[in-house]
C-alpha cells in the first residue's frame, strides 16, 4: 500500500470521526494497520479512536508499538501515560509522563500526568513538584492549580493552599469555590 494511500485512508477515518462514524472510522484503521503495521499515524489515531471507546487494553497495545516505533517522541509517552493511567497503572503511567517530560520539559501536560500519577501513588512532594512545573507553564489553566492546592493541604500547607486559593479567585471563580468546598479551604483575607 502506497504512503500516499495510507494518508487518503486516515483522512477518511478523521472525516468518519468528525461526522460521528467512530465505529466506520476504527474499522478503516483497523485494515490500514493489518495492512501497515509500522504505520504510526494510523495506530496513533486508531489509539486514541480505541481510548474514546474505553478499549483501553486495545489503546495500550497500540499505544505501546507506537512507543516501540517513536521511542524519542514525547507526545508518544504521553498518550502511553493517559491510556496507563485510565488502566491504573499508576507507577507505569507516572514512567510514561516522566519520560515525556524528560524529552520536552515544556510538555505541560506531561507534568499534571506526573502530578496526577504522584499523587495516586502518595508521592505527594513529588507530585507538588510536578503540578508546579505545571502550572508555571499554563498558569491559566485552573486544573493544575486545583490540584497543586489540594497536594498543599495534605502536605500541611495551608498557607501555600490559600495563595493558590487566592490566584484561582482572580481567574477561574468557579474552580475556587469547588476547591473551597471540596476542602473546606476558606476563602483567604487580607493581600493577595
Amino acid at each position: 500500500m502506497s504512503a500516499g494511500v495510507q494518508r487518503l485512508t486516515r483522512c477518511w477515518a478523521a472525516l468518519l470521526q468528525v461526522v460521528g462514524l467512530e465505529s466506520a472510522a476504527l474499522q478503516l484503521l483497523d485494515g490500514l494497520c493489518q495492512r501497515a503495521p509500522d504505520n504510526v499515524a494510523a495506530r496513533a489515531a486508531r489509539m486514541h479512536l480505541l481510548a474514546l471507546a474505553g478499549a483501553w487494553p486495545a489503546a495500550l497495545a497500540d499505544s505501546s508499538l507506537v512507543l516501540s516505533l517513536r521511542p524519542s517522541h514525547a507526545a508518544s509517552w504521553f498518550n502511553h501515560g493517559f491510556v496507563l493511567e485510565q488502566s491504573e497503572r499508576w507507577a507505569d503511567a507516572g514512567c510514561a509522563f516522566e519520560r515525556a517530560t524528560q524529552l520536552d520539559p515544556l510538555l505541560d501536560r506531561a507534568w499534571y500526568g506526573l502530578g496526577l500519577a504522584c499523587i495516586r501513588q502518595g508521592r505527594l512532594p513529588e507530585a507538588a513538584e510536578a503540578l508546579s512545573r505545571n502550572t508555571a507553564l499554563q498558569p491559566m489553566s485552573p486544573h493544575g492549580w486545583y490540584q497543586l492546592a489540594r497536594v498543599r493541604l495534605d502536605l500541611q500547607q495551608p498557607e501555600a493552599a490559600a495563595q493558590i486559593l487566592r490566584r484561582l479567585l482572580s481567574f477561574e471563580p468557579r474552580v475556587a469555590e469547588q476547591l473551597m468546598r471540596d476542602t473546606g479551604l476558606a476563602l483567604p483575607t487580607g493581600p493577595a
